[in-house]
């Protein structure tokens, strides 16, 4: 039973913590959620025990699961079991469980999946995009560019912005997201001696 009082404990201060990461108000956690305020602030300074019906929405709000929410203990399984998200021929497969911060996907476009609406997004962040297999459309403003293996393109998501299959051949590639407005750092080679020198 103190295992079980010391894991609770625990809770308080991981829910702070990722609230804080995300850069996130008790408020903005409320609308979120639908729970209130007062609840959340006891939650998070252990005046209140965490319930099932409580943490299954932070869970969700904050991007983690409910095993690393309470810190459960390592089961020994080393597999990562990530939830696929299909919807209108896209499957989206989540690399990342990271709360905040750049997000990583991979995306599959199914073949004939050129019926998507193309309707182009505008959203908060940036994105970066890699191409596996396939020919990636990608619509960005004007633009409408034809993206190869090999190939990547990356973007301020406030442009408006729409990718589907360029032809009938489905299309695999990884997307980098940073809700924030946080860019992808590569560096494809070493900076020369000459850069450091003035």
């Amino acid at each position: 039973m103190d295992d079980l009082d010391q894991t609770l404990d625990s809770v308080g201060p991981r829910l702070r913590t990722l609230r804080k990461q995300r850069q996130t108000t008790l408020a903005d956690l409320s609308q979120e959620t639908g729970i209130s305020v007062s609840t959340l602030s006891r939650l998070e300074s252990g005046d209140r025990k965490p319930t099932l019906e409580l943490l299954l929405p932070l869970a969700k709000a904050h991007g983690v699961t409910l095993d690393e929410l309470v810190d459960a203990p390592p089961t020994g399984d080393p597999r990562i079991h990530m939830r696929p998200i299909t919807r209108h021929g896209m499957t989206m497969i989540p690399l990342t469980k990271r709360a905040g911060g750049i997000q990583a996907f991979k995306m599959i476009i199914a073949p004939g999946a050129r019926d998507r609406p193309q309707t182009p997004q505008v959203h908060e962040g940036y994105e970066w995009l890699y191409v596996l297999n396939g020919r990636l459309r990608l619509i960005l403003g004007d633009n409408d560019l034809v993206i190869s293996p090999g190939e990547a393109a990356e973007f301020d998501t406030h442009i408006p912005h729409w990718f589907g299959a360029a032809d009938e051949q489905s299309v695999e590639f990884i997307s980098l997201f940073g809700k924030q407005g946080e860019r992808a750092h590569l560096r494809a080679q070493p900076k020369s001696a000459t850069q450091h020198t003035k």
